[in-house]
């Protein structure tokens, strides 16, 4: 069944066009591309309608600030919202964007071999779209059904203004999501900076885990986010010679559950497991395996995310109450948590001077690699009498010869509160954003792990999972991809960041995300903002700057 189409309009606009309104599906050509990307796929699509059409743009011209607050004034052609599949279920959020610069501060930019940067808008697994899109970075995150008192649709990198549910944006700036300037009320916007930096822009739309058709069937549901950003890759690759940039170069970005599906994307490129999704929907065919991954704060590997955010977080009292949890049931998690650790092998970086990291060793792998060095560099930007300040307020640090050290206890004692309760993501009570996002056909919400499934207080009859939730479950976590499938098409190249006060999720499942991608021997730049909460982007100058020496690309 198709739900609401994006409105259609054929118009005609040449090439030097700096007026009138673009179509927003794409006009078909006839003319087809071949492949020559090395990856085996026969590099044209398999409609005509995907044909990417060069001469469907509006030019464009905005005042971008870029990371360090100075401002660029880029002149861009802009193509509107054009379906990435030829058999959408949703065509509101199964389009996309594309923007490319023609000058910055009046001197031209050749864009033909520039990096080309996804952008997703992704947030809590909710829909995003960009039908509406009239320039760069104004995707929208719709949040209507998620509840809390919120409806409608806000700009993927808009200020939050209050508590959100797991997986979006509660403080901070925002590390891969649309919406605002290059830099907004703390609030960064990726889409827009890549764009000042001469980069093309692709911002797509997806589908989430609200949306329902008209007789109450979840559409949006796992693994409907990633069959759409594999989709959307394979639409660029697709159109090699059309769509402007370079197509071997393509730089995922997300945050949260968009740092997720980024991550996601990244480490299961061609994986054959979600070919019949994309039949489906009607995808090109091309390959959907992307260059290089950027994940901030990625809420990931939900099956063990339970017991990883017990056992990192588990003594704290939650922030909603002001009590600590069951510690019955946190003992419980911690030792699950405790076994998969073990049985994923994973060592510490390169250079980090760890071996295997266990439950047993992995608050001092944290403390020494990771949160050490985060709060040395936060400490020696300010000022001694700020610095004097900030350490006779926070006691348990330590600062000697200009490096900070702490203890475990002390460190979890200066956070001193949990978001979640228990279980975090798979609910007894089915109430996580997370359960919503397993839900199937009109049911709303299930179980993916036993655990929870055992100990379920809605009244199930059954105390199992469903027997599909295994398969959705590979479908959904990258760890499948990095470790069982060990998949020689993901991403080569990771940046991954969060925050040092981020309960969102545990510190553990980035850090076992970094391990993974870097014992394959995968280039891998992973960092902690001190003292920053979710969705927080504290370097965004030095990414853009990152994307340019991984791609190889000079402007």
């Amino acid at each position: 069944m198709k739900h609401r189409a994006v409105n259609r309009r054929s118009v005609v606009i040449g090439l030097g066009a700096t007026a009138g309104i673009a179509a927003t599906g794409g006009i078909a050509l006839t003319a087809q591309a071949e492949n020559t990307d090395g990856t085996g796929s026969k590099g044209a699509s398999a409609d005509d309608s995907l044909t990417f059409d060069q001469d469907d743009y509006t030019e464009k011209t905005e005042s971008i600030a870029d990371a360090s607050g100075t401002e660029h004034s880029v002149t861009y052609r802009f193509y509107k919202a054009r379906n990435y599949v030829t058999n959408p279920s949703d065509s509101d959020h199964q389009s996309l964007v594309v923007s490319v610069p023609v000058t910055i501060d009046d001197k031209a930019v050749d864009a033909s071999n520039a990096p080309i940067v996804l952008a997703n808008a992704v947030g809590a697994y909710m829909p995003s779209t960009v039908a509406d899109a009239t320039g760069v970075g104004q995707a929208k995150l719709e949040m209507t059904g998620m509840g809390g008192g919120m409806g409608g649709a806000m700009p993927g990198g808009s200020p939050t203004g209050g508590s959100m549910p797991s997986g979006m944006p509660s403080g901070g700036t925002d590390g891969g999501m649309a919406g605002g300037t290059g830099a907004i009320n703390g609030m960064v916007n990726l889409a827009k900076l890549a764009l000042a930096a001469g980069y093309v822009v692709v911002e797509p739309g997806t589908r989430g885990r609200s949306l329902t058709d008209s007789s109450g069937n979840y559409y949006g549901t796992a693994p409907a986010v990633i069959v759409d950003l594999k989709a959307a890759v394979r639409y660029i690759r697709a159109n090699k010679g059309r769509l402007p940039g370079n197509v071997e170069r393509i730089v995922s970005t997300g945050t949260s559950a968009g740092g997720a599906s980024s991550a996601l994307l990244g480490a299961s490129g061609d994986s054959k497991i979600y070919e019949p999704y994309l039949r489906e929907a009607g995808a090109a065919d091309a390959s959907d395996a992307v260059f290089a991954t950027g994940a901030w704060c990625p809420i990931t590997d939900l099956e063990h995310a339970d017991g990883a955010y017990e056992w990192n977080w588990g003594t704290l009292p939650t922030k909603a109450t002001g009590k600590t949890v069951d510690q019955s049931v946190s003992k419980g998690l911690q030792s699950q948590f405790a076994e998969y650790q073990a049985g994923l092998n994973l060592r510490g970086l390169k250079g980090s001077g760890f071996g295997k990291i266990t439950a047993r060793n992995y608050d001092d792998y944290l403390l020494e690699h990771y949160l050490w060095p985060s709060a040395t560099k936060y400490l020696a930007a300010l000022s001694a009498s700020e610095r004097a300040t900030y350490l006779a307020e926070n006691t348990f640090i330590t600062w000697k010869n200009g490096q900070a050290a702490f203890t475990w206890e002390g460190y979890l004692a200066h956070v001193a509160q949990r978001k979640k309760t228990q279980p975090a993501f798979d609910a007894f009570d089915l109430s996580a954003g997370e359960n919503n996002e397993f839900g199937k056909g009109t049911t709303k919400a299930r179980h993916f792990t036993a655990y929870s499934a055992k100990n379920d207080t809605t009244g199930l009859g059954g105390k199992r999972v469903d027997s599909d939730i295994p398969e959705k479950l590979k479908l959904m976590n990258p760890m499948f991809h990095l470790l069982e499938e060990r998949n020689p098409n993901r991403s080569k190249h990771w940046w991954i960041r969060l925050g040092t006060s981020d309960t969102d999720t545990a510190l553990t499942v980035a850090a076992n995300l970094a391990m993974a991608v870097d014992n394959l021997g995968d280039d891998v730049d992973h960092a902690y903002y001190w003292d920053k909460g979710h969705a927080t982007n504290e370097d965004p100058g030095d990414f853009i700057k990152w994307v340019a020496k991984v791609t190889g690309y000079k402007s």
